[in-house]
């Protein structure tokens, strides 16, 4: 395991609660089965980083039924990022991937210029109470890739770095951060970590990536002498880098990375730098021209009225 850099004692004093531009609390978005707290995009901040979606699923307790599953339905212009704590979740597409994620693995999916997918539960998993916690997040793809062809791939836990130290367990799911670099490979400069805190225990929020932000998924941390709870994202000005403390045990996402090149239109599952592509888009998922996702044709949702 790769140390944690050293914290220096001038970081987290009071000066560093200037650094937060904004704190985002999530909001319940009903997914036709389940529902999600979504936290990104929000009036305060569309995107940190090329983050464009960020979207708590539980922790809950579910009987899993075909409630629990997301039928096939298109994406354009981005990369979806699934990771999960607790459960199971198949991945279908339509290039023909078929693929288990289980807790601590990461699905990183590239829509470019139009991809199908589902994900639904196990088939030995329906009719069982199972524990369903993680996160799925999209990430937009700089304007030179948005039509790049679709691909997916898979990486597994024991892949992802991880580095620590001092009561602190950063697991790197995507892109660079304290020295280290995720194996998943993406189209611009990002980073995305599971972080794990004891009680007491201080991460320095180093400035290599221009935009940055920690969503507290569990426990209560400190910056500069102000408390935050769980369910908050903490978007950080770019600049001086800081420290979070934890008061209790505390379980983090971070996320971030250069500044999108412009801004991004989103609408159902399409984001694009262009409305008319978007547009046709729509046209293209309502008229068939979308490839069926292999494995499972039949099925599909209807483009939003």
């Amino acid at each position: 395991m790769r140390p944690l850099p050293q914290t220096d004692p001038g970081f987290g004093d009071a000066r560093a609660a200037d650094l937060i531009e904004t704190v985002i609390l999530p909001r319940a978005r009903d997914l036709g089965g389940f529902t999600v707290g979504r936290v990104l995009p929000s009036s305060e901040r569309q995107m940190v980083g090329p983050f464009i979606l960020l979207d708590q699923m539980g922790p809950a307790d579910m009987l899993i039924t075909e409630k629990f599953d997301v039928r096939p339905h298109p994406h354009i212009g981005l990369a979806t990022v699934t990771y999960i704590f607790d459960g199971a979740i198949v991945h279908r597409d339509s290039v023909g991937s078929e693929q288990v994620i289980h807790p601590g693995d990461v699905n990183w999916m590239t829509a470019g210029r139009g991809i199908a997918h589902s994900e639904r539960a196990r088939k030995e998993d329906r009719g069982k109470t199972s524990r369903v916690f993680g996160f799925q997040t999209w990430v937009a793809l700089p304007k030179a890739h948005e039509e790049a062809s679709p691909t997916f791939i898979h990486h597994g836990r024991e892949a992802l770095p991880e580095i620590g130290g001092d009561g602190a367990v950063v697991r790197l799911i995507i892109g660079s951060l304290y020295g280290a670099r995720s194996p998943v490979a993406t189209l611009s400069e990002m980073f995305y970590a599971d972080v794990a805190l004891d009680a007491g225990a201080r991460l320095p929020i180093e400035t290599v990536h221009e935009e940055r932000a920690a969503y507290i998924v569990e426990g209560e941390i400190e910056i500069g002498g102000d408390t935050f709870e769980a369910g908050r994202l903490v978007v950080f000005r770019p600049g001086d880098p800081m420290v979070v403390t934890a008061r209790t045990p505390a379980k983090l996402i971070l996320l971030g990375g250069e500044t999108m090149d412009g801004p991004r239109h989103i609408w159902w599952n399409f984001v694009s730098s262009s409305k008319e592509r978007i547009e046709e888009a729509r046209n293209d998922w309502k008229l068939g021209r979308f490839h069926k996702v292999f494995g499972d044709e039949s099925d599909f949702i209807p483009l939003p009225e």
